[in-house]
């Protein structure tokens, strides 16, 4: 595709250089840096315990005093807001300004555009994700004196993935907006709106949606409870959040071997011992597809949109 380097050359050095960059960096930097400070806190003084169970440098991460919520909450909370203001203006702005028409009146293809936006906005959600990672890693490494091992760099790298992937859906879903919206501040107002009520408003229409579909009275059979979380769980995995907060746990927690509501009876025989890395990316699998298919059913939407949209100097 002639073109697409030089516009992703363009709008990677756009937004390593914006402001907006560097508040969004700065604040999930300022989030991360107190979780995994309180985190280390809680576990420096338990580390010999910490080191016979193992996975010691994962609890950097998921742990919690009760002050704070662990990091993972705060990249599924505050990582939408990254991939929205990454593509709410990505193509309206520039048709507002009058340079759309001009760069695509040189030779570069339409589709250049597009896909030179989208890979730009997914390296610096990369970089951001991956020198945050780092960062707070040194961190927990100095305060706790513990290396990780290769099995908790493979899970630490696989959750840095799917969180590349839950930021690069919110981004892709911004670029859409701004594709279908005019206005800059419609395509923002429509990207929070979807964000707040898959965040706050979809776990409580599930709970809702499951009562009236599979009732449960007090003293219910295990068999109607087990039907009643497996409705009320499948209701809730429309929303992306939810999806990334399961397999960011099964990635990150390697004693859970299933993600679903299952009976006493069932857990006989288990062995206690914690999955290894492959085994909890099986676990994981379904909601990373998930995840990954949301992506590019946006990015699709947004690509036929814009290869089909009118565009006047």
């Amino acid at each position: 595709m002639f073109g697409l380097l030089p516009v992703f050359r363009k709008e990677l050095a756009d937004h390593l250089s914006g402001r907006r960059f560097m508040i969004l960096f700065a604040l999930i930097c300022v989030a991360g840096l107190s979780a995994t400070y309180v985190a280390a806190q809680s576990i420096r003084g338990d580390v010999s315990g910490d080191r016979e169970s193992g996975f010691v440098f994962l609890k950097l991460f998921t742990a919690s005093s009760g002050v704070l919520p662990p990091f993972v909450s705060f990249i599924s909370f505050l990582g939408p807001l990254i991939g929205l203001a990454l593509g709410f203006d990505s193509i309206n702005s520039e048709q507002a300004r009058g340079t759309l028409s001009r760069v695509l009146s040189q030779p570069i293809y339409r589709d250049s555009i597009i896909n030179g936006k989208f890979l730009a906005g997914m390296v610096t959600i990369g970089l951001m994700l991956l020198s945050i990672g780092l960062l707070l890693g040194g961190l927990g490494l100095r305060m706790i004196g513990v290396p990780p091992t290769l099995e908790e760099v493979l899970r630490l790298i696989s959750f840095l993935g799917l969180s590349v992937v839950y930021v690069a859906f919110w981004m892709s879903l911004s670029v859409l907006f701004s594709i279908l919206f005019r206005q800059t501040a419609t395509s923002a107002l429509a990207g929070m709106a979807i964000w707040i009520f898959a965040i706050f408003f979809l776990p409580m229409l599930a709970g809702i949606a499951t009562d009236s579909l599979v009732p449960m009275e007090q003293d219910a059979p295990a068999a109607i409870q087990l039907q009643h979380e497996e409705m009320r769980q499948m209701l809730s995995r429309v929303s992306p959040s939810t999806l990334y907060q399961e397999a960011t746990i099964a990635m990150l927690t390697p004693h859970i071997r299933t993600l679903g509501p299952i009976l006493l009876e069932q857990t006989r025989g288990m062995l206690p011992n914690p999955l290894s890395w492959t085994q909890s990316l099986l676990v994981a699998w379904p909601h990373v597809v998930g995840l990954i298919a949301l992506t590019l059913i946006c990015f699709a939407i947004s690509y036929i949109s814009f290869m089909r949209q009118e565009i006047r100097a």
